[in-house]
């Protein structure tokens, strides 16, 4: 028997002749959106730092954190695949660790895509005016905001198509490069005195010339780039044959990290040492440059664009859905869990596109756009790590007080015993990195302010009668498992 067919009767929120969310999502749009979640703006823009600062042992930070995140997400695999109800981790996190985990990180997850979305907005109006220098900067923002709006609206399906396509330039980009630079090495290409080779990841200095503490940086500029992964999980709800198609997306997550970040970096650091790259320089401009193809940096700029506007996508989609299910849990206002004709979010859609105006003030903000960015993307990636955690957190909870369903599970997470807790210690090492860092450390120091404004938020929407009950009901529920688990151990 698999896992879904020994799922609970309810999920949070539901109730009889509601309405739902449309399964609409096929296999195609699950799995570019799962690749999509997984290369991120950082990689175009962010890998020269990473390089920089960690020279060619950056290969085996992004290898390091994409094998730990391949548990977090078969952990939340096996958990949305228990019970077909859940709309999402936010579901299953107030459903097995209680209501204050739904609000906590509901909220959070709505927090770190909006603070992401409003980077991008930024970033993409600074794109557009690689072309259109004299364009006010708010108009592309603006224009970006509203055609995004526009495309999630009519049906989840619309955002699948623009998500799919998105990805689609993404992974091209990525596989053009690898072949450029592979004809590149075969040919012996020679520049600034240096010939194209795999020797150059460990002639210049070793494969760790930077030292340990330079390795280390890598991991607090890396995680960033990983942020997004877990969006298949907001999907869940409208996915169809999520049995199937979850499964895929989440097992294709180790290739796809070798491939297109571990593959992409040894390409670029073979063709040119790591001594060739700055922090202020995007690699994929400078090895289509030196591989003489005319307009380089117009095309990587092109490319940057679409993946800045597909995280701003995602961004908008998966912020709505979080919303939205927070508002059938009582956590957020009633309005925001009403879906239109089209089974979309409309009301929590347009909530989240409101605050991403901020990106548009921004704009005109005085200070460096790199320190700014620099905040916010390590803001971001805490409470990402911060979702991560519930995820295990819930993991562990789940195996312990519903083993049946584990047994049941035709998705099993691999070392689901100990590997959750060999996550938590690996992120609590990624805070420590971030602590060696003067930029990196103000926003650490700055978290906490968000999860104390929670905090106050909770103590005012526990004396919801709505809420209260359903706390009273998840005790109830808690205490059945524990008495049937007993029974189970004593028969």
């Amino acid at each position: 028997m698999s896992a879904s067919t020994q799922v609970e009767t309810t999920a949070p929120g539901d109730g009889p002749g509601e309405p739902k969310l449309d399964r609409a999502l096929s296999n195609r749009h699950i799995q570019l959106i799962a690749i999509g979640g997984a290369i991120g703006t950082g990689l175009f823009m962010g890998s020269g730092k990473t390089i920089s600062a960690a020279g060619p042992s950056v290969i085996f930070v992004y290898m390091v954190i994409g094998f730990m995140l391949f548990f977090v997400m078969r952990a939340m695999g096996e958990i949305l695949l228990s019970n077909l109800k859940y709309k999402n981790f936010g579901d299953f996190a107030g459903d097995i660790l209680g209501p204050w985990a739904a609000f906590f990180t509901g909220w959070t997850y709505w927090f770190c895509w909006v603070v992401t979305g409003i980077a991008d907005v930024v970033a993409i109006a600074h794109y557009v005016a690689f072309w259109w220098p004299q364009l006010p900067l708010w108009i592309p923002a603006v224009a970006c905001i509203l055609i995004l709006l526009g495309l999630n609206l009519p049906t989840v399906r619309a955002f699948g198509e623009t998500e799919f396509w998105f990805a689609l330039i993404k992974i091209v980009a990525i596989l053009a490069l690898i072949v450029t630079g592979l004809v590149m090495i075969i040919m012996g290409f020679e520049s600034e005195g240096a010939t194209a080779s795999f020797s150059n990841l460990w002639e210049h200095g070793g494969m760790f010339p930077t030292g340990f503490m330079g390795f280390v940086a890598g991991f607090q500029i890396a995680v960033f780039a990983f942020v997004g992964i877990e969006l298949v999980g907001t999907a869940a709800a409208e996915t169809k044959d999520p049995e199937k198609n979850l499964p895929r997306a989440v097992n294709s997550i180790p290739v796809r990290i070798l491939l297109f970040y571990v593959g992409a970096l040894i390409i670029l650091m073979a063709v040119r040492p790591w001594t060739g790259y700055t922090a202020n320089e995007s690699p994929f401009v400078g090895m289509f440059a030196l591989a003489g193809l005319v307009g380089a940096a117009g095309v990587v700029n092109f490319v940057v664009l679409t993946s800045a506007t597909s995280s701003a996508n995602s961004g908008i989609y998966s912020t709505s859905r979080m919303v939205y299910g927070l508002s059938r849990e009582g956590d957020a206002p009633k309005a925001f869990g009403r879906l239109s004709s089209r089974k979309v979010p409309k009301n929590a859609l347009l909530f989240s596109c409101m605050f991403l105006l901020a990106g548009v003030v921004l704009l005109y903000a005085e200070g460096s756009v790199a320190e700014a960015f620099t905040l916010v993307t390590t803001i971001s990636a805490l409470c990402f790590m911060f979702v991560w955690t519930i995820i295990l957190l819930s993991y562990v909870v789940y195996r312990r007080r519903r083993p049946h369903l584990h047994e049941a599970s035709t998705f099993k997470m691999p070392g689901g015993t100990f590997m959750p807790y060999v996550v938590m210690v690996f992120f609590a090492f990624i805070l420590w990195a971030l602590t060696t860092q003067p930029d990196t450390l103000q926003a650490l120091l700055f978290t906490p302010v968000w999860f104390v404004a929670l905090a106050i938020g909770y103590l005012v929407v526990r004396r919801n009668p709505l809420h209260a009950r359903i706390r009273a009901e998840h005790q109830a529920k808690v205490a059945r498992e524990h008495e049937e688990r007993r029974a189970r151990i004593d028969a």
